[in-house]
């Protein structure tokens, strides 16, 4: 038997207890797995009086987190605080220049310093696992990196939000409002008391990017994903797509091409038939596709104590056993600045929802504004609005460029007779 693996956790949170009590159940199949004894000897947390239910006078108690890579009795640490600045980051910094390994979830962290942390990393020759930071339980970041890394991989797509992907399937099959759904997703615990980086696709954006670099060997770039919410479906669109044969989902998508990198989060029309359209409630969905593997689908809980903690303990697990590798499957000096602003040049037809006044001109000024952009209809649908006053018309298009799609939101945007916003969902040919 090797010598034991002493680490400190730092956030005692759902998911921060969940890895506690995992290490205590498990403890004597975990270390018949790696050969050595896990012992925690350090936590931290904001509140010290909280009551957690669980005995946690067994571990040292640390007020400050970034004290715990102080100590000479640590040789791991994981961060389950959470947040892309303030104590998180400062700790794993402190971490990793130290030449402590780092295990975290905190996928806004390494969206928006995963590069910095991974030199840091690579420069001490430590561990840096992040497992548990994308799609909760499922093992879809050892499932690129490690299992897939014989394939180049052209495209990557999936749901990467659990509390959009609940409030969407309840809406559905409940026949709910989106504001009652998302109020029950709060009471449930699904959603936080502000669920902005959810239900606005921020938080599946920070994973897409995440997965994106692991997927295209490109340097992470947050900033370029094209990024909306589900905060303007309604049950009217979920009604029309299934009358057309889809289902409305949050899907992440990215591929990288001879032209660059395209990172897109939206709401999107998924074939009843197709895999992702059937993940309901909570569960995440991937699908990455490899030049000789071909398709591979990853499907699981992506939040929740037990996936979270779970996937956090399997990256303690590889370390425990001396697995070593670059955070990103290449090392930081070698991962390429793809060009972001022509790469998505694939044609996809698109669903269009806008409200128009109820006068004889309407129509017909947007259907010259659908010829001016160059974009032909499979189908137009016009019905009664709220009021006498307007009309709700569905807009499908046949196959076009979202730099069409774009020109004519503004061209619609700039026309008296259209009273709402246009809502746009691309329809997804998978």
């Amino acid at each position: 038997m090797v010598q034991g693996l002493r680490i400190a956790l730092a956030g005692l949170g759902t998911v921060g207890c969940g890895v506690l009590k995992l290490l205590k159940d498990n403890a004597d199949l975990i270390e018949r797995r790696t050969g050595r004894k896990i012992e925690v000897i350090a936590i931290s947390a904001r509140n010290k009086n909280r009551d957690r239910g669980i005995d946690l006078s067994r571990y040292d108690w640390v007020d400050d987190v970034v004290d715990l890579p102080k100590r000479d009795d640590i040789d791991l640490v994981i961060e389950l605080i959470g947040g892309s600045e303030g104590p998180a980051l400062e700790l794993a910094r402190a971490c990793l220049k130290k030449g402590i390994a780092l295990i975290t979830a905190n996928k806004a962290m390494i969206a928006h310093h995963g590069m910095e942390l991974a030199e840091l990393a690579e420069s001490s020759q430590i561990p840096f696992a992040y497992e548990a930071a994308v799609a909760g339980g499922i093992p879809i970041i050892k499932g690129v990196k490690e299992g897939a890394a014989a394939n180049e991989i052209s495209q990557i797509f999936g749901i990467l939000n659990g509390t959009s992907n609940f409030i969407l399937t309840t809406m559905e099959k409940d026949k709910r409002g989106f504001e009652d759904v998302l109020a029950e997703a709060q009471a449930l615990g699904y959603a936080e008391a502000d669920p902005t980086f959810d239900i606005e696709g921020i938080d599946a954006a920070h994973k897409l990017a995440i997965l994106s670099t692991l997927a295209f060997g490109t340097k992470l770039d947050f900033d370029s994903v094209k990024t909306s919410g589900i905060q303007t479906v309604t049950l009217s669109d979920m009604q029309k797509a299934a009358q057309m044969g889809y289902k409305i989902r949050l899907i992440g998508q990215a591929k990288k091409n001879t032209q660059g990198l395209f990172q897109k989060v939206s709401p999107c029309l998924v074939p009843c038939h197709h895999p992702l359209a059937q993940a309901d409630g909570s569960l995440n969905a991937v699908v990455a596709q490899g030049n000789q593997v071909g398709r591979l689908l990853f499907e699981g809980a992506g939040a929740g104590a037990g996936p979270t903690a779970s996937a956090v303990v399997a990256d303690l697990v590889d370390i425990a056993r001396g697995g070593y590798a670059t955070p990103f499957g290449i090392p930081v000096q070698y991962l390429e600045k793809a060009d972001t602003d022509k790469a998505d040049n694939d044609k996809q037809s698109v669903y269009i929802r806008l409200s128009i006044a109820n006068t004889a001109q309407a129509v017909s000024k947007l259907v010259v504004l659908l010829a001016d952009a160059d974009i032909s209809l499979e189908s137009l649908n016009q019905q009664e609005g709220q009021d006498q006053e307007t009309s709700d018309v569905i807009l499908v298009t046949k196959a076009c460029t979202s730099e069409a799609i774009e020109n004519l939101v503004k061209a619609f945007n700039g026309l008296a007779e259209i009273k709402s916003v246009p809502v746009t969902m691309d329809i997804l040919n998978i």
